[in-house]
């Protein structure tokens, strides 16, 4: 998981914007409307990092369908602090 992780953060393209949001959903659970807003960002390119978040196991999604929340998945919780490690790589916290 490290390694994508890794990948998906730090080496990818769209790597940033995908940081940005898990600093988001660090904060409390958030839909793509949500997500969008906060980050000032188009929702469709929310969606697609999300989709690609999701598809590799660090976000899954809860709700009925409609306004989903994203949340981390438990693999993801268990490798915390590579992801703290990460986000404070590419996304430093402002002091």
């Amino acid at each position: 998981m490290d390694g994508v992780l890794w990948y998906l953060l730090a080496s990818s393209r769209g790597g940033e914007t995908r940081a940005r949001i898990l600093r988001v959903l660090e904060e409390r659970p958030r839909n793509a409307n949500q997500i969008a807003s906060e980050l000032d960002l188009d929702y469709t390119t929310i969606r697609h990092h999300l989709d690609v978040l999701t598809d590799d196991n660090v976000l899954k999604r809860a709700g009925d369908g409609y306004g989903d929340i994203y949340l981390f998945t438990e693999q993801v919780e268990h490798h915390w602090d590579t992801v703290e490690e990460i986000l404070n790589t590419v996304d430093p916290e402002e002091p």
